[in-house]
């Protein structure tokens, strides 16, 4: 919902080259000019230099906007708009930018602007092309846009994935790790690294790196390799979807590029706390109803393809019902093993308990080997909207679509027809082996989630992983889940990652840690990996804390941590308050947390014993907000108001 928008312009060119603008509140500078022909900004914070003279620019095949360039105008202004929007990490955002648009010409006289806008921690810009005389189409095909750092600062990055590797060829996936708290130097990655990318600037700062407003009309992007003291924004491998299809993006004239975008702080509280992929877009059309989000459950995590059956099925049906839970997802070769008619009836067995089913998609039809059924049934209008025809006669809540892998502008096209198609017939929609959502959740409002993480089914499939846990969900606050939701599935109570849950895959985190990440990781529909036996194999204080978990949050409050070693977070839901933590250190972690929220309230902390056992018990917050806690090794911490 826009609540108010308002645009002011007014011409401000300081020199013949180069025009500044300034944040609201006068802490932030970018600064645009033509060195030796070629467009650069920089990024001044408080005095201190984060981002030192980049390159501007577009290569298409009508002309290159990258080099022998001519500063020819500017313009400012402001922006403020007020909207709503309940899938992200708070419902009311207030935003207010100074405005810069530059006009360029190349050698042939061909014009292209680049438009900042500055708010007091965020930069967005991209890049408008207008016709060129009677030319009214052309092929961007790559992008001078660069990020020049100070040499001191470190990296916190996840390696772009090489195309058609991993299972059945489906990548990439955005399911790699992290090379986290490195010396730009060491970012030597081929394939460059995903979006978004965290940056330690010395003793000055940090700075998120990230791209919004990304649809059908283009390619998304990633980062390079670092590579004479610049990353740049870089276009998919060629070899994405077997090798079929664009790599650039064709656009039809007057058109734009996506967002690229920069939060800059001196404390990492403006990258937690961040909205702007969502401040600078808007939804593409109405919903077609109220959706509603919430949690659910599903069998495939922790019972895996076996549980595919009618029987277990009806068991997390019970489950969800029993938890108050509002979905369930049925997932992969449910077609196959259960089959349509008997899926009629664990829907309506599921609506009668009060829970909306999900069903899980294979995207595929040409671009892997990927397998499992449902298959060919989204990736072409005719057979998606007949199948979607079904889900609305008899009662489907939801899809999650799977394999999507791929950034090029051909998925982009399909992401937007699944999700568009699907609005028509009232579905949500999750994908899975997934991009990065960039601001989907505001732009498309039956959009749910996406993976785009290493994800709770590694921690089935992966020792590594397991090991890693609480390092990268240490990350993800700080870094993924800031620019966009995470469908994690997460929430594992069992000790063992497996229907037997006697031995196999152990969890090597606590339950109080697994409780935790259920507030820090952020996403309006949340699928959770309880199993139907933790109703009486896990203390009960824990499943009533499940049993009241919100998805939808309308406040979110960075309160302390540093990316890999520990995170704490302030949640609001309504009038409720779940300050949560994690620590992903060697050692217990003893923290006196400033929580004015909270002061002078009695308040439900969730904590961990020194053998990892769980507890709780009511606690007073005095009247100045300052609470102590103990956060145990791979442990976590909940207070509850």
């Amino acid at each position: 919902m826009l609540i108010a928008c308002f645009l002011f312009f007014s011409a401000t060119l300081f020199s013949q080259n180069t025009a500044v603008v300034t944040s609201p509140d006068g802490n932030m500078k970018v600064t645009v000019q033509v060195e030796d022909g070629m467009p650069c900004y920089s990024v001044v914070f408080k005095g201190e230099t984060m981002l030192e003279n980049s390159p501007l620019g577009l290569v298409t095949n009508e002309g290159d906007f990258s080099t022998n360039m001519r500063f020819i105008d500017s313009s400012a202004g402001e922006i403020e708009k007020e909207y709503l929007q309940e899938k992200i990490k708070c419902s009311h955002v207030k935003y207010r930018a100074n405005t810069l648009k530059c006009t360029f010409n190349n050698a042939e006289d061909k014009e292209i602007s680049v438009v900042f806008q500055v708010s007091n921690n965020d930069i967005a810009f991209r890049y408008e092309l207008p016709k060129w005389g009677n030319t009214m189409a052309c092929v961007v095909t790559e992008e001078a846009t660069g990020f020049r750092f100070p040499s001191n600062t470190q990296s916190f990055l996840s390696p772009m994935m090489r195309p058609m590797e991993g299972f059945a060829r489906t990548s990439p996936s955005y399911e790699s790790g992290y090379e986290a708290d490195v010396p730009m130097s060491s970012n030597k990655s081929n394939e460059g690294y995903v979006f978004p990318g965290l940056f330690h600037i010395g003793n000055n700062g940090w700075v998120l790196l990230a791209e919004t407003g990304v649809r059908g009309l283009y390619c998304a992007s990633h980062l390079s390799k670092f590579n004479n003291g610049v990353y740049r924004v870089a276009y998919p491998n060629p070899g994405q979807n077997n090798g079929f299809g664009s790599t650039g993006a064709q656009t039809g004239l007057p058109g734009v590029t996506p967002w690229r975008t920069i939060t800059v702080g001196e404390t990492l509280k403006p990258i937690v706390e961040t909205t702007i992929p969502w401040d600078v877009v808007e939804p593409l059309y109405e919903p077609s109803k109220n959706y509603e989000y919430g949690r659910g459950t599903w069998s495939w995590i922790i019972w895996q393809d076996a549980s595919m059956n009618f029987a277990d099925q009806i068991k997390y049906i019970d489950l969800a019902a029993a938890l108050g839970f509002e979905f369930i997802l049925i997932d992969a070769w449910w077609n196959s093993w259960v089959g349509y008619p008997k899926i009629e009836e664990l829907i309506h067995y599921a609506t009668n308990k009060g829970v909306g089913v999900f069903l899980w998609y294979n995207s595929n039809g040409s671009t892997n080997d990927a397998f499992q059924t449902p298959l060919n049934k989204m990736n072409t209008p005719i057979a998606r909207k007949k199948e979607m025809k079904w889900h609305k006669e008899v009662g489907v809540k939801g899809l999650k679509v799977d394999f999507m892998a791929g950034d090029k502008q051909e998925t982009m096209r399909l992401y937007e027809s699944i999700l568009s198609d699907a609005n028509d017939y009232g579905l949500m929609v999750d994908f899975h082996g997934a991009t990065l959502p960039r601001g989907w959740e505001r732009m498309f409002p039956n959009f749910v989630g996406n993976e785009a993480v290493l994800a709770s089914e590694m921690l089935v499939f992966s020792q590594d992983v397991r090991n890693k846990e609480a390092f990268y969900a240490a990350l993800h606050p700080f870094i993924r889940n800031s620019v966009a939701s995470m469908e994690f599935g997460g929430v594992v109570l069992n000790k063992y990652l497996n229907r037997g849950n006697e031995n196999g895959q152990k969890r090597l985190t606590s339950d109080i840690f697994q409780l935790a990440t259920g507030v820090l990781f952020q996403n309006p529909v949340q699928f959770f990996a309880l199993t139907p036996n933790n109703l009486t194999d896990v203390p009960g204080f824990e499943i009533d804390f499940m049993r009241d978990i919100p998805t939808t949050w309308d406040e979110t409050r960075f309160i302390d941590g540093y990316p890999g070693k520990y995170v704490i977070l302030a949640r609001r839901h309504a009038e409720k308050w779940y300050v949560a933590g994690i620590n992903a250190e060697k050692e217990a972690k003893k923290i006196t947390l400033n929580l004015p929220m909270i002061a002078g309230q009695r308040v439900l902390m969730y904590n961990d014993k020194k053998d990892g056992t769980s507890f709780t018990k009511t606690i007073s917050v005095p009247e100045d907000g300052k609470v102590t806690v103990t956060i145990q090794p791979n442990g976590g911490v909940v207070l509850k108001r």
